[in-house]
């Protein structure tokens, strides 16, 4: 029996729909699965250290006279500045890198005498690291001028330039992140796509090798350090 114009029609249709719906799970099906594949990423951490020497040295020198004499006590301050200056001309510093940092008087009664106690405190301030430690290297030559250092004085070496290497160490800590996330994906079977995202950590900058009493501030040999977190597609 021949089918009837309608019936043909909708036998039609639904062999349309039926190759419509097959088509449709497939793009489904299939960018269900790239979409699976372009969520898959492995995150791993970079390292990058560079060794460096300080560009800046700072000494804050304090210094202090006794007496009962306001004139006497002030004489003997300024004799020991006076010693001190000579002490880091012979050393080849300029007048500038050698200024006073502020000054303080004490005095007090004890069974009717007034104790007087004048403190000095100078600053160095010098980019030459080479020079520095000759000062800090020689510095009993100041007792023997008769300048006795106060606790706390002490030399201070930092490195300045960290904005110098700060591009050529986070491409160094992105390309180790890079062997990581390789060697997971050989492991696995996969490969190595591209970053998906990535996170700078913090520039450390401490002791070399490992002097140096509070962060490396009295050595001038440092090493700078910084961890970057990276997460790569995996293809």
């Amino acid at each position: 029996m021949a089918l009837a114009l309608h019936d043909k029609v909708l036998l039609g249709c639904a062999a349309i729909a039926a190759v419509g719906l097959v088509s449709g799970g497939y793009l489904l099906g299939d960018g269900l699965k790239r979409a699976k594949a372009a969520d898959r990423s492995v995150t791993v951490r970079g390292l990058s250290e560079k060794d460096v020497t300080a560009d800046l040295a700072t000494w804050s020198i304090s210094y202090s006279a006794t007496g009962f004499d306001l004139p006497a006590v002030r004489t003997e301050i300024d004799n020991n500045t006076h010693e001190l200056k000579n002490y880091f001309a012979g050393l080849g510093f300029k007048d500038g890198e050698l200024t006073p940092s502020g000054a303080g008087v004490n005095q007090y009664y004890n069974n009717g005498v007034n104790n007087i106690t004048i403190t000095q405190r100078m600053l160095l301030r010098t980019t030459d690291i080479a020079k520095a430690q000759r000062a800090v290297a020689q510095q009993f030559d100041l007792v023997r001028r008769g300048v006795t250092l106060q606790e706390g004085s002490g030399m201070r070496y930092s490195f300045t330039k960290l904005n110098d290497v700060k591009p050529a160490m986070v491409a160094a800590a992105t390309k180790d992140a890079r062997a990581a996330a390789e060697q997971f994906a050989q492991d696995s079977g996969t490969s190595v796509g591209g970053i998906k995202s990535a996170t700078q950590g913090y520039f450390s900058i401490d002791a070399r090798d490992g002097e140096g009493g509070d962060g490396a501030s009295d050595t001038p040999y440092k090493k700078v350090r910084v961890v970057t977190t990276v997460d790569f597609y995996l293809d």
